[in-house]
């Protein structure tokens, strides 16, 4: 299995043959694929390991009825597009679901600014990380952009492409090392019998930001929508953008209800200020309209005719 150790292959696998007979609603799209590791990135993973509810769940809540019934599918599908497209988001907070996600230190600092889940991670004060780092393939080796301190510019290439490959590796590969010397790990080379080692808590300080953390995550249908929202959207840093993909197919499979409603009402949606509604029905009216007598800052109307697609005036 991709990304995992023999032993975490070997546990995947004994979770992935048993099976459990229950009386709640279950996902069956997402129960062929629960616990099933996904490789992201150079050594990632990500996989579902427990969840609650299923597109059901989401239309009982807002019912508050005490079954399923006899609505058709179609009904269903009403009422859960109704309901994200009138932002009526409590009843998606009745379904949950837990990942495992092995991911590189700086993409874990990003995604946990989503302050709406429940998160247990991998401690280096009570073991010892793993040899593990991220290293861009080249396609995704880029320039800072000269008009979004956020984002990147071209691809770099030739011999700057391959000394940043090579330091990013000599570094990694350096701090490593040095982390095992200040642990006096047994398997290093230059274990020492009389040393007793850096605590792991403060030797973990040495590591940089492309090692590999691991942790469960855990959060309601809502708000890992809010999080796919941002985080799936083009826009977002490559790196988490890997792993909202995936992600994005998982709730395809365990909601393919709600997916198909987010993709229609928040992915492939436009949210328009006042004054952008404002122009656009008078361009609607026949009436031509400039960026300088629309009410938009220059940044706005541009977003709004990309976004629209109309002809940019």
């Amino acid at each position: 299995m991709p990304n995992l150790t023999t032993e975490h292959a070997a546990e995947i696998d004994t979770l992935r043959s048993q099976s459990s007979n229950t009386l709640r609603p279950v996902s069956l799209g997402l129960e062929q694929i629960l616990h099933k590791a996904f490789p992201v990135l150079d050594h990632g993973v990500i996989r579902v390991v427990d969840y609650m509810g299923d597109d059901a769940a989401i239309v009982q809540a807002a019912r508050v009825s005490y079954g399923r019934g006899t609505k058709r599918v179609q009904e269903d599908a009403g009422l859960i597009n109704y309901l994200l497209r009138h932002w009526h988001t409590t009843p998606f907070e009745m379904a949950e679901i837990k990942f495992h996600v092995k991911l590189p230190i700086f993409v874990a600092r990003q995604w946990i600014r989503h302050r709406t889940a429940s998160v247990n991670e991998y401690s280096a004060r009570y073991s010892v990380l793993d040899n593990e780092f991220y290293v861009p393939e080249p396609e995704h080796l880029a320039a800072q952009s000269t008009s979004n301190r956020q984002g990147r510019g071209a691809v770099l290439e030739g011999d700057e492409a391959a000394e940043v490959l090579a330091l990013l590796r000599r570094d990694a590969e350096q701090a490593y090392s040095d982390y095992s010397v200040m642990l006096n790990d047994p398997s290093s080379p230059d274990h020492r019998e009389d040393r007793s080692g850096l605590a792991r808590e403060l030797a973990r300080m040495n590591l940089s930001l492309n090692f590999y953390t691991q942790w469960y995550w855990k959060t309601d249908l809502h708000n890992l929508m809010n999080f796919l929202r941002l985080r799936a959207d083009a826009h977002a840093q490559y790196e988490i953008r890997a792993y909202a993909d995936i992600m994005l197919d998982m709730m395809a499979a365990w909601v393919p209800l709600a997916h198909a409603a987010f993709l229609e009402y928040r992915m492939g949606s436009v949210q328009l200020s006042a004054s952008a509604v404002k122009a656009v029905r008078r361009m609607i009216a026949g009436e031509t309209v400039t960026q300088a007598d629309s009410g938009l800052t220059a940044r706005e109307w541009q977003e709004v005719v990309q976004a629209l697609g109309l002809p940019s005036v």
